[in-house]
């Protein structure tokens, strides 16, 4: 494995201040909430409680990192959260006939969800699979340990932690372990989403209205689809989130950051059908897209209990769309290979911020009073030397901060 040596133009993305991906867990947290005060308890409640696939990995990540006491009443009483969630590509009989055949396992989007402690704050930040991170040695639940390495990609501790026998309660554990040492961030939980899932749930809303700028064509991920108004059934919404090279809204550019803007695009229209009162408003349709959410998740006990989800999602029930932000980890283009990147020192401080529980949106500072504000004349002085012109820096690229691409 290649370790970078320098660093290329940084990536600075501007935070959003709006619903992006975080609606994929939010989302569901509040509807599950809407739902368990609809089914209550019986034969729906037992259902959909069964349906949960449940990973413990506590006793894999190792003893260096703090624990927390949870509230018996309540695991998540006054706490903050950060919750990995995995998508993940792995490739069982249903998910070949959506990806193909592939050897492996690995984990295709990856993001963290920062829950603030005082519930006022939900904070997302994407993380590109093709980061180069560190990977170390990680604990199988089967006993097995799997070597460290100087520098991988992100996405590969997914893999090298599901082995062959796609384990994912290991490949979860490796994930959360390699977070956890590159960025210093204590992960509370983690959701693992298969994409046989995301095709089943999208069914089962009836499809995702969006409008796109222009025609998308990628072989690789089997998509090709108009301009214009478009509902995205299931198997159509996969390929779009997949896609990463082809034609059109940003494929030729081949890239993992723009196939991340483009998922973003893809989950704002999610939790806008989400959130529509065609759903909330038919507890029938509204169970049925739980019993798949439910079919389609690998979480940690901490997330597998439908009372404790009810509890977080009516604890952020006063939560406002602009306290909802999500970002990308800062990086640049690794100089080692222009397919993978690494995080700047501006990722040191996202992950500062996130530690602490503090916004890694900073609130701007009040512009300085103006001279004279008070009443007072300022005496005046000498104009000053001219100075010297000095040459601006170039700018840094920023991705552009994405829009719910709705129509209508």
């Amino acid at each position: 494995m290649d370790a970078p040596t320098s660093t290329g133009p940084a990536r600075h993305v501007r935070p959003r201040r709006s619903v992006g991906p975080v609606g994929r867990a939010v989302a569901l947290v509040l509807t599950g909430a809407v739902a368990f005060a609809l089914v209550g308890v019986g034969a729906t409640y037992l259902r959909l409680q069964g349906n949960i696939e449940t990973g413990d990995v506590e006793a894999l990540l190792g003893e260096d990192r703090p624990t927390r006491d949870p509230d018996p009443d309540d695991e998540f009483d006054g706490k903050d959260l950060n919750i990995l969630v995995m998508g993940t590509d792995i490739r069982d009989e249903e998910n070949v006939a959506i990806g193909g055949a592939a050897d492996g396992v690995g984990s295709d989007t990856s993001f963290l969800l920062h829950i603030s402690g005082d519930r006022s704050r939900v904070e997302v930040v994407s993380i590109p699979r093709d980061t180069l991170l560190p990977i170390p040695e990680c604990t199988h639940t089967d006993g097995s340990v799997s070597p460290s390495y100087a520098s991988s990609s992100f996405n590969s501790a997914f893999a090298l932690g599901a082995g062959a026998d796609e384990d994912l309660t290991s490949a979860a554990a490796c994930s959360r372990r390699t977070f956890e040492k590159a960025t210093g961030v204590v992960t509370d939980e983690h959701v693992v989403v298969k994409m046989d899932g995301v095709v089943k749930i999208i069914d089962a809303l009836g499809g995702i209205p969006m409008c796109l700028p222009e025609p998308m064509v990628s072989s690789d991920a089997g998509l090709s689809i108009g301009a214009g108004d478009q509902v995205l059934d299931g198997t159509t919404a996969i390929a779009f989130l997949r896609a990463r090279k082809g034609s059109g809204f940003g494929l030729d550019a081949g890239s993992d950051l723009a196939r991340i803007e483009r998922q973003q695009y893809f989950m704002s229209a999610v939790l806008e059908e989400v959130q529509g009162d065609a759903l909330l408003g038919d507890p029938g349709r509204l169970v049925a897209v739980l019993d798949e959410v439910t079919k389609s998740l690998a979480v940690s006990p901490g997330l597998a209990s439908l009372p404790s989800l009810a509890g977080l999602g009516y604890s952020l029930r006063g939560l406002q769309p602009s306290a909802l932000v999500t970002v990308t980890v800062p990086n640049v283009t690794a100089p080692t290979n222009r397919n993978r990147v690494v995080w700047t020192s501006e990722a040191d401080v996202l992950w500062e911020r996130i530690s602490a529980d503090e916004p890694i949106v900073q609130e701007p500072e009040p512009a300085p009073e103006a001279p004279g504000a008070d009443g007072e004349v300022p005496a005046p002085q000498e104009p000053a030397a001219p100075e010297a012109p000095v040459e601006e820096p170039a700018p840094a690229t920023e991705q552009p901060a994405a829009e719910t691409p709705l129509c209508g």
